[in-house]
């Protein structure tokens, strides 16, 4: 039986991430290993975050292709939308409706990975 899947995201400068994470976006700081493996919490959900020397070449993939890196799904997308402008994040995308019925909008982290936040309609 799966209880969990993880997902990981490779950072260039673990303690922006770290911080990016929990201050910006309310994570928990999980634990972190030495000085290059950490993961963060909201609620039952965690995302490992591991350090590397060179940026995420999914990155720009993921922004030539419309796609995202981690899709995080909200009961109040406007409520979120607000609350991580007043944390000092920008939406790169503010909320929309989409054509699958769900109201969503879009962030970067600080390494540049897409989130995309949604609420179904």
């Amino acid at each position: 039986m799966i209880t969990d899947i993880i997902a990981q995201l490779r950072t260039t400068d673990l303690a922006s991430s770290i911080d990016f994470y929990t201050t910006r976006l309310g994570f928990a700081l999980e634990f972190q290993y030495r000085d290059f493996y950490a993961a963060v919490r909201a609620g039952d959900h965690v995302i490992h975050l591991k350090l590397v020397e060179a940026a995420d070449p999914s990155i720009a993939f993921v922004d030539h292709g419309d796609h995202f890196h981690l899709y995080i799904g909200t009961d109040d997308i406007v409520a979120a939308a607000e609350r991580l402008r007043l944390n000092g994040v920008r939406l790169e995308r503010e909320v929309h409706v989409t054509l699958w019925e769900t109201r969503e909008f879009v962030i970067k982290d600080d390494q540049g990975h897409t989130l995309y936040f949604g609420q179904p309609l």
